[in-house]
C-alpha cells in the first residue's frame, strides 16, 4: 500500500457473506457501525439497539470465519463494531437462524423454557447462545453459560430460565449449516486520501500507510473507539483497521517468555495468560464480556492507555517489554515506561504497538492479581493490583508491584517495592512499612466507582492479602493449585 494512493491491486471494497450470498460494499463512511448498517440499510431490524456502547448485548450478532479448515463463531457487539470490520466473515443475525418454520435449537429451547418476556434483549441472548452452541463444546454447565451471557443484560426473566434453555439446547448437536467465509486477502482501501477505511494485510502495508497518515485512527477491536463514535459523536475521517494484518495476532512461546502479538484478541489470550498463573486467567475471564473479548485486542488495550485497564498492571508486574514499530524501525521499552500521563503514551506519530514480550514465572517467583469491582461480571475495576515477588528461604529478594485505578496511568509502586525488599514473609513487622509506603506512590481520585479513601485502603489490603497467601504457598513452584476466584466486593 504506497504512501500516496492505493495500488491498483488494492481492493476498494469490503467483502462478506450475508444470507447466502457474498456482499461487496464500497463508498460507506469509515465511521459507519455494523448496527446502523443492519437496521437502516439492510433492513435487519431484529438486531436491537440498547445501550449503544457495547454493554447490554441486545445488538449481538455472530461473525463466522473460516481458517485452517475450521469455522469459528464470534459473538460481537454490532453497536460499536465498524462495518468495515466484518470483511472476510459471514455475518449471522437473529433472522438467519430459523430454517423455514423450524426454529434453531436455542430458539426452540427459549420458547419451551419461557426464557423471554419483553423480548427486547432476546435477539442478543439467542445470538450469544447460538455462537456457543455452534462452536460445539463437548461439555457445558451453568457456569460456562453464565460466562457466555455476561455481556447480555435482561431486566425481566432473572436468567434462570435462560440458563435452563441453554442447557437443554446443548443436548442437540450443532446444525453445521454455517461454514463461515475465508478472507480473500490483499490490502483494502475504501474511500480517498482525505477520508477512508483501510485494512492492510501485512505489517509492511500497515507501517507504510500509518507512517504516511499518522493522523489516522488505528482500530483493532473498536471496543473503545466505537464509543468515541456512538457516544462522543466524533467524526473520525481516517481509520486503519488492524484485524487483517498477517502475523500481528501471533502468539509465540520462546521458552522463558511469551511474545504476544498486538492483534491477539483477549479471547485468544485468556488460556495463554492463565497458563502463566490462574489469577491471570480469572482477571481475563472477567475482562469485559465474551463479545468484548472476541473483538478487543492486547495492542488496543495497551495503546488505549486507560488508567483503569486490567491487563496493563498485570503485565507490568510480570516485567513485560513493549515492542513498537514505525516504518521499518522497531524499538523496545519496559511497559511501565510507555505510560507518561493520563491518555498520553511514549508513542511517536506513525508508530504502533507490534507486540509484548511477557516473561514466564521462574522457580521461586510468586504472582498474585486481584480485581476489585462493584459487580463480578462486565464491570470496570475500582482497583486492580498485581504483584510478583522473588522469594528465597522465606525472604523477598525482588519485587514488582503494579496498580490500576490508583493514578492517571497504570503504575508501579516503587516506594512500596523499596520497603518490601529483604522482608521475611512470616514476619509481618518486616513488611508492614510497605503498606504505608503505598501512600507515597499513589494519591488516588474520588469518582463514581470509589472514593480515594476506599482505594487507598483496598490497595493496602490487597498487598497484605498477597503476602499472607504466599506464606502458605509452595515456593518451589510457580503455580497455585487449585485455581480460585479473585477477590471482589
Amino acid at each position: 500500500m504506497p504512501s500516496t494512493a492505493p495500488r491498483e491491486e488494492t481492493r476498494r471494497e469490503i467483502r462478506f457473506r450475508f444470507r447466502g450470498r457474498e456482499i461487496a460494499l464500497s463508498g460507506f463512511s469509515p465511521r459507519l457501525t455494523l448496527l446502523d448498517w443492519l437496521r437502516t440499510e439492510a433492513g435487519a431490524t431484529g438486531t436491537k439497539e440498547g445501550c449503544n456502547e457495547g454493554d447490554c448485548g441486545a445488538c449481538t450478532v455472530v461473525l463466522a470465519r473460516r481458517s485452517g479448515g475450521a469455522t469459528s463463531f464470534a459473538p460481537v457487539n454490532a453497536c460499536i463494531l465498524l462495518l468495515g470490520q466484518i470483511d472476510g466473515a459471514e455475518l449471522i443475525t437473529i433472522e438467519d437462524l430459523a430454517q423455514g418454520e423450524t426454529l434453531h435449537p436455542v430458539q426452540e429451547a427459549l420458547v419451551v423454557h419461557h426464557g423471554s418476556q419483553c423480548g427486547f434483549c432476546t435477539p442478543g441472548i439467542v445470538m450469544s447462545l447460538f455462537a456457543q452452541h455452534e462452536a460445539g463444546p463437548t461439555s457445558l454447565d451453568a457456569g460456562a453459560i453464565e460466562d457466555q451471557l455476561a455481556g447480555n443484560l435482561c431486566r425481566c426473566t432473572g436468567y434462570r430460565p435462560i440458563v435452563d434453555a441453554a442447557l437443554a439446547a446443548h443436548a442437540v448437536a450443532p446444525l453445521g449449516l454455517w461454514h463461515g467465509m475465508t478472507d480473500s486477502g490483499g490490502d483494502v482501501f475504501v474511500g480517498d486520501l482525505a477520508r477512508f477505511f483501510a485494512a492492510p494485510a501485512s505489517l509492511a502495508s500497515l507501517a507504510s500507510l500509518y507512517e504516511t497518515h499518522p493522523d489516522a485512527t488505528l482500530v483493532s477491536g473498536a471496543t473503545d473507539v466505537g464509543l468515541w463514535i456512538t457516544k462522543g459523536l466524533q467524526d473520525i475521517r481516517k481509520i486503519i483497521w488492524l484485524g487483517r494484518v498477517a502475523g500481528l495476532d501471533a502468539i509465540e512461546d520462546t521458552g522463558d517468555a511469551l511474545r504476544l502479538g498486538a492483534g491477539a484478541t483477549h479471547a485468544a489470550l485468556l488460556p495463554v495468560l492463565a497458563g502463566i498463573h490462574p489469577d491471570l486467567g480469572e482477571v481475563m475471564r472477567r475482562f469485559g464480556s465474551v463479545q468484548v473479548r472476541a473483538s478487543g485486542t492486547l495492542g488496543g488495550s495497551i495503546a488505549n492507555g486507560s488508567p483503569i485497564g486490567d491487563l496493563a498492571p498485570c503485565l507490568i508486574a510480570l516485567g513485560a517489554t513493549l515492542v513498537l514499530q514505525k516504518g521499518w524501525t522497531t524499538r523496545e521499552l519496559p511497559l511501565e515506561d510507555f505510560f507518561i500521563a493520563y491518555r498520553k503514551q511514549d508513542r511517536a506519530p506513525g508508530e504502533f504497538v507490534r507486540a509484548l514480550i511477557v516473561p514466564k514465572l521462574q522457580a521461586g517467583q510468586q504472582f498474585r492479581a486481584y480485581k476489585i469491582s462493584k459487580r463480578i461480571d462486565e464491570d470496570i475495576s475500582s482497583v486492580l493490583a498485581a504483584f510478583r515477588f522473588d522469594i528465597a528461604q522465606g525472604r523477598i529478594g525482588a519485587a514488582r508491584m503494579a496498580y490500576g485505578g490508583m493514578a492517571g496511568t497504570p503504575a508501579r509502586a516503587f516506594n512500596a517495592e523499596g520497603f518490601i525488599i529483604g522482608a521475611r514473609l512470616e514476619d509481618e513487622a518486616t513488611w508492614a512499612g510497605a503498606l504505608g509506603a503505598l501512600a507515597l506512590d499513589f494519591q488516588p481520585l474520588t469518582d463514581q466507582r470509589a472514593s480515594a479513601q476506599y482505594r487507598s485502603l483496598v490497595a493496602r489490603n490487597l498487598l497484605k492479602k498477597a503476602l499472607l497467601e504466599m506464606q502458605g504457598a509452595d515456593l518451589s513452584t510457580t503455580r497455585v493449585a487449585p485455581p480460585r476466584e479473585s477477590a471482589h466486593v
